[in-house]
């Protein structure tokens, strides 16, 4: 296990949006620290409070394989300053992705789930099973709020069928369920390719033992799904929100009254817009009130732009009041509930394109309308 300094620092990103410049706290700035390029945000609260902000440095381009490694920024104040980068996960020339992250209550153990690839393969020769080797799936562990890492360890056979191909955790947060029939369990949204019908599909993967083994779940009934977000509903439900691949452009969702284990059918939700894209979905508990859901996605069903999060009181049957948090090019988020209250979003944005930094942005609760 390797200790990293930490050492606060603040970068501000200038964005103009309707020719008004704004600035965003920029946690991954593209072609510093010897990264190309930043993607994949993902972002959890340690038990005390201390903000875990993970994403993806891409070596050599912005393309999704190749050497990338998991890299992470850490913040005690709430979101005010950020440590310097931390590298999690460097396996050579090799692709080390999909953070998913989730936080376990009873023990305040930080656990991550990712995937791995040799960096010379590529997502469609994996999928057309002509790669060298195949999609992999590890977990990782902190007990220091994330200053130091056990070594990936792999659970591929445990999380995945030999007849699928293409595999992907999160990516995004993970969450541990509340409700007394499955309190503790720990869930991982993730997606998969079969072999030979090429199909994707959304499922989960679980863990009620801290994170120390992982289970298979559920799989939605149908394909044309796959990157996935996950929350849980009163009474133990869980609400799974999922990228969609038909011509509707809206998001999918599915239900599960057993922990995961099986799905709904899927149900289009004709508020949440995509330009297919990644998105992020929470359980938000604010003092003194009802929980919420809380969602963000780039709501357009073109382009990858106009980052908005809306706000849910009814468990995702209607979404009643929104936030446009930039409009331009933006993309993958992840959604946090912070220590102190209020809702904090870490989305990939720019000014000519989504992928020019990671921003995180503390939400004003007072701009929903």
């Amino acid at each position: 296990m390797k200790l990293f300094k930490h050492c606060m620092i603040i970068v501000l990103l200038s964005i103009s949006i309707c020719g008004q410049t704004q600035n965003f706290q920029e946690l991954y700035k593209s072609g510093t620290n010897g990264y190309a390029s930043y993607r994949i945000p993902a972002i959890v609260a340690s038990k005390s409070g201390v903000l875990l902000a993970f994403a993806e440095g891409r070596k050599n381009g912005s393309g999704d394989n190749g050497d990338i490694d998991l890299v992470l920024k850490r913040s005690s104040d709430g979101g005010k300053s950020w440590s310097d980068l931390q590298v999690v996960w460097n396996d050579k020339d090799n692709t080390c992705g999909n953070p998913a992250p989730v936080v376990d209550q009873n023990t305040g153990r930080i656990i991550l789930l990712s995937t791995w690839n040799l960096g010379a393969d590529h997502e469609p020769q994996i999928i057309n099973q002509t790669s060298k080797d195949t999609r992999r799936i590890f977990v990782m562990y902190s007990d220091d709020e994330g200053l130091s890492w056990t070594s990936p360890k792999e659970i591929t056979s445990d999380v995945k069928k030999p007849e699928w191909t293409w595999y992907a955790t999160g990516p995004c947060n993970g969450i541990q369920m509340e409700s007394k029939k499955y309190r503790g369990r720990l869930l991982i949204p993730c997606d998969h390719i079969e072999a030979g019908s090429k199909k994707y599909f959304s499922h989960v993967v679980y863990s009620d033992d801290g994170g120390m083994n992982w289970k298979l779940g559920g799989t939605t009934p149908t394909d044309k799904v796959n990157e996935s977000t996950i929350a849980e509903l009163p009474k133990g439900k869980l609400l799974l929100n999922m990228r969609n691949y038909t011509s509707t452009r809206i998001r999918q969702t599915s239900l599960s009254d057993d922990g995961g284990i099986t799905w709904s059918e899927l149900k289009g939700d004709t508020t949440l817009i995509e330009p297919v894209c990644q998105a992020s979905m929470i359980s938000y508990k604010p003092k003194g009130s009802k929980p919420m859901l809380a969602f963000s996605n780039p709501a357009d069903q073109k382009n990858r732009m106009n980052m908005t999060v809306r706000l849910s009181r009814d468990h995702g049957n209607t979404w009643t009041k929104k936030q446009v948090v930039h409009a331009g090019p933006a993309a993958y988020s992840n959604l946090l509930q912070l220590p102190a209250g209020g809702i904090a979003i870490l989305y990939e944005a720019g000014n000519k394109n989504p992928y020019e930094g990671i921003v995180f942005k503390v939400l004003d609760m007072n701009e929903f309308k």
